[in-house]
């Protein structure tokens, strides 16, 4: 390996490192409390009170005091069980109150005490219950210039029981009324299905039409999510509310502790949504006008729980003055499953975050979407152990990209052949390195070498590193999916070892089993390759600023690339002693060769030329 191929694997090394440091989740600093944990690890932190006691713990917000109706009444609850979900709605604001997911486990369910079989501790609940005990509000501004939130209003119910079932294409309606003075009426019908996460809403406005004023009134989720995933940064970097419109979707993030986000717009819109890492709510009106509009409020707070990031969001819809006022909508609550998503013909599916390399999402999104994910379903359909899928498509990414490899790897081995000569032009022309240069470049071309061969085949592995993080961070159906031995979670990092303190540079405290061994690997691919002495520091630096880099990934993304280490291992040595009688031979008319070979030939002829002629008039 050359200077050139050398420099070539550095810059790689620092595309790495800019795209990690701004894509990878840090922990953050928070203040040591002995009485209340850090989200970041809360593992770690808790006191020896029971986990489920420790997450009420966070403050709740005072609610607010309504401009509008009365809030004497009990609170009813009623609840609703699909095939998917256990649902919970109550009368106070006729809104959902809580939303299990019956296939999905909280992070925390391994630390609960077998004994303990109770279902809302094992499973996810997306409802943020802090503030108003619910989410799905109907908000307008009166006449009278009060601002009204049917959050505390009183509605009865016309169901006749507390618990309903229901399976496969059954579906309930359970409908809410809010009666005020001389026949004024808010209603809300919630239409829920057996085999599906979404819902039916229907409102409808009697009477309002000397009550609403401003011609609108919004249908609003106002609480985002509930946290869900035991690291909370991770999960806040990959929190933001959305609204997707003619065709493009638009993210709204508060980045930073602190920052707010207050935004209404006017015009068409197919749909709103708040995401975190796995799950998200999406709202669309079933009778869209061009009136409509959207309204985002975000807040990103630091805690002594952690980052949390809150979002709101809603559909603005268009008011006239009308006696009687009905709209319809769906409602999402459910994981972010592309293939689910797609299914409602709607776009949902762009909600799915294939991820990017430096903004270049026409380059990642289509080996994500049309070759990545398809692949790792189509194994799972038959594979139920996902690390066995990862293993087996590491095997089917290797053989598609053997041809070209293979080619490399000669190249390489031809160029360690080279040495000796490169070593003898170095000491002939030791007083003038241009000379050096293009005699250099004059053996390359002379023996048909390419002396960036060898860095072709890591430049074509980014894309799908990339790619494959992208999915591993966020694809729903790896998330809490067990391998062997000690890796528990393959969307997550396998640790094994947690360090008193932080690695100076890297601020890393943990140790990743996967992360090393891909290090291992790498470091016995570059002492396989590297067998120029001046080069001699790139087997260990490059494995070790990787490793490093690679310590908070998704074991599930360390798991392919050692795997695919270690076939690179192998198929360099079986190129290696195949040809173990590979001879130097010259093409047969090297001036023929074009590309990037005869520009670094006519590059370093010019070079020489130049300063050939810069050294004559200083004679003169």
């Amino acid at each position: 390996m050359d200077k050139q191929t050398s420099l070539a694997f550095i810059l790689i090394g620092i595309i790495f490192v800019v795209w990690f440091y701004f894509n990878s989740p840090k922990p953050t600093q928070l203040p040591q409390k002995k009485s209340q944990p850090t989200a970041v690890d809360q593992k770690d932190s808790m006191s020896n009170k029971p986990i489920t006691e420790q997450l009420k713990e966070e403050v709740k917000q005072p609610e607010e005091t309504p401009a509008f109706g009365q809030t004497a009444k009990d609170e009813k609850i009623i609840t609703i069980e699909t095939d998917l979900a256990r649902i919970e709605l109550t009368s106070k604001g006729a809104k959902i109150r809580r939303y299990f997911l019956k296939k999905f486990k909280t992070w925390y369910h391994n630390d609960i005490p077998a004994s303990d079989t109770n279902f809302f501790n094992q499973h996810v609940q997306l409802v943020n219950t802090l503030k108003n005990g619910g989410d799905l509000d109907i908000t307008f501004t009166t006449t009278k210039r009060d601002s009204v939130n049917t959050s505390n209003l009183d509605f009865k119910s016309n169901a006749t029981n507390y618990y309903y079932q229901i399976s496969g294409k059954d579906s309930l309606s359970i409908n809410y009324t809010f009666s005020a003075d001389s026949g004024k009426a808010i209603k809300k019908n919630f239409v829920f299905f057996g085999d599906n996460y979404a819902s039916k809403i229907d409102i409808e406005l009697d009477g309002m039409d000397n009550i609403i004023d401003n011609y609108k009134y919004f249908l609003f989720w106002s609480n985002g999510l509930n946290f869900v995933e035991g690291n909370s940064v991770d999960e806040a970097n990959n929190s933001h509310a959305s609204v997707f419109s003619s065709n493009d979707k638009f993210d709204f993030k508060a980045k930073s502790s602190g920052e707010k986000i207050n935004l209404e717009k006017n015009g068409q819109v197919d749909w709103v949504s708040i995401k975190n890492k796995y799950f998200a709510m999406i709202l669309t009106s079933l009778n869209p006008r061009s009136e409509d509009g959207f309204s985002i409020k975000g807040n990103h707070v630091t805690n002594s729980f952690g980052v949390r990031e809150y979002y709101g969001t809603g559909l603005m819809m268009p008011f006239r003055n009308q006696k009687i006022k009905k709209d319809s909508f769906l409602l999402y609550l459910g994981p972010v499953d592309y293939y689910l998503l797609k299914t409602y013909n709607n776009n949902f599916q762009n909600l799915f975050e294939f991820g990017s390399l430096f903004g270049l999402k026409f380059i990642i999104r289509p080996i994500s979407e049309f070759v990545m994910l398809p692949m790792l379903r189509f194994l799972h359909s038959f594979i139920t152990n996902w690390g066995l899928v990862i293993i087996l498509f590491s095997f089917i990414i290797k053989f598609a990209l053997h041809p070209l490899t293979r080619q490399s790897l000669k190249s390489m081995r031809k160029m360690q052949m080279l040495q000796p000569k490169i070593s003898e032009l170095k000491e002939k022309f030791k007083d003038t390195p241009q000379k050096v240069q293009q005699e250099t470049m004059k053996l390359y071309s002379t023996y048909g070498i390419n002396p960036m061969g060898g860095c072709l085949p890591m430049l074509l592995q980014m894309p799908i590193l990339v790619a494959l993080w992208s999915l591993f961070n966020v694809v729903v159906d790896i998330r809490q999916q067990p391998f062997i031995f000690w890796i528990k979670n393959l969307s997550s990092p396998d640790i094994i070892v947690r360090l008193p303190f932080k690695l100076p540079l890297f601020g890393l405290d943990v140790i990743s089993g996967l992360a090393v061994l891909m290090g291992i690997t790498m470091f016995i691919q570059q002492k396989m390759t590297i067998q120029d002495p001046s080069q001699k520091a790139m087997i260990y630096i490059m494995p070790v600023m990787m490793t490093m880099m690679f310590m908070g990934l998704p074991s599930g993304l360390n798991l392919y690339y050692f795997m695919f280490n270690l076939l690179s291992i192998a198929q360099q040595y079986y190129v290696n002693h195949k040809h173990s009688d590979l001879e130097l031979v010259p093409v047969a008319n090297p001036k023929k060769k074009q590309g990037f070979m005869a520009r670094l030939m006519e590059s370093a002829e010019k070079q020489a030329q130049a300063q050939k002629q810069a050294a004559n008039k200083k004679k003169k």
